[in-house]
């Protein structure tokens, strides 16, 4: 994981990532397919949420499922080659059977829109829209083609993200600091939350608690329930989830009949939890898809498990990557030197 990007995230729950860098449990297979070639290789799978037989589409008749949907989640393994190529032909394949449709982005802040509109109007240039817009430092590779189609069109690109220094503050001082905002500020994040108890807040919860020690000792004096730090890491998570489901649904307000494709890290929409649920709690009558990426190991077969299958309506099947750790004190170190990084950069807006 590129220093400077994790950094980004990790207020808003780094850790997860860091805990679940080691690798992943494995499931029997619903289905089996060729191996991918290498880490840009991908395969799709339509699923239906798990209520579909898996079958395995083309970029093309994935897109002639998805055109008649309102909003679509392609999650993504940030940085994954495979991931982004696929992100790209579908959105290239589906604006073409719906050229009304805008490009929604998690790796664009709110406050930062007057940005973005202006490159797509062409009154600034691309390293204005990097610098001012405070655009991730992996975007000429991941997000320029995406951006450039939309800006040839005439297409909408909405900066839908919470800032991250307002997710920061939320990290560190909970949800009520959004009250103590000024109006302005205020504006840059969600008006409401979604910190109900659920599906999403369990699962957050329980990637949370897995950065935790290791052994049955280790967990005997612990308390009950997530600690003060987990819950506050969770607003904090919830922040981003209700800002980017508030911005999309506002879009669609602004524009009736607008079709939206989002993009975001998977653990925003897979299983159609996360900002998928938030977008869907603002207008049930949306019709909502999710595209969750699934990483295969290395000269696997094309596998999409019971599970799996469930997370999305269609399934993308990526190469894994390398882990991001070979043992756990590797991670211990890592999470060491993210929470010394943490505790010299405290909420300011």
């Amino acid at each position: 994981m590129i220093r400077q990007h994790f950094r980004l995230r990790f207020s808003a729950g780094a850790l997860i990532f860091l805990a679940t860098g080691l690798g992943a449990c494995a499931t029997s297979p619903a289905t089996t397919a060729d191996s991918l070639k290498d880490l840009t290789d991908y395969a799709l799978v339509y699923t239906d949420g798990g209520k579909a037989t898996p079958k395995s589409v083309s970029i093309s008749e994935a897109a002639d499922v998805l055109k008649t949907f309102d909003v679509i989640f392609v999650g993504e393994e940030h940085r994954h080659p495979g991931n982004h190529l696929a992100q790209m032909a579908l959105f290239r394949a589906i604006q073409e059977r719906v050229p009304n449709m805008s490009l929604s982005m998690e790796q664009f802040e709110r406050d930062v829109q007057g940005v973005v509109d202006n490159f797509m109007a062409g009154k600034i240039g691309e390293q204005v829209l990097r610098t001012k817009g405070r655009a991730w430092d992996n975007y000429p590779v991941s997000y320029r083609p995406l951006v450039e189609y939309a800006k040839e069109r005439g297409l909408s690109v909405i900066a839908a993200e919470a800032p991250g220094s307002v997710i920061r503050c939320v990290g560190e001082k909970g949800a009520a600091f959004l009250a103590t905002m000024k109006p302005e500020q205020r504006e840059w994040a969600a008006a409401q939350l979604n910190l109900n108890e659920g599906a999403y807040k369990d699962k957050y919860m329980r990637f949370a608690a897995g950065d935790g020690s290791h052994g049955e000792d280790a967990d005997k004096d612990k308390p009950k329930g997530p600690s003060a730090a987990a819950v506050r890491s969770f607003e904090a998570q919830v922040t981003r989830d209700d800002t980017m489901a508030e911005s999309i649904y506002l879009h669609l307000q602004k524009n009736p009949g607008r079709k939206v494709m989002h993009i975001n890290g998977s653990f925003h929409s897979e299983s159609f939890l996360g900002t998928a649920e938030r977008v869907q709690m603002r207008d049930p009558k949306l019709k909502i898809a999710v595209v969750n990426p699934i990483q295969v190991k290395k000269g696997g077969k094309l596998e999409v498990s019971t599970a799996d299958a469930k997370t999305g309506t269609f399934v993308l099947l990526i190469g894994a990557t390398p882990k991001s750790y070979a043992s756990m004190d590797e991670m211990k170190a890592a999470i060491s030197e993210e929470m010394k990084f943490r505790s010299a950069n405290k909420c300011e807006l």
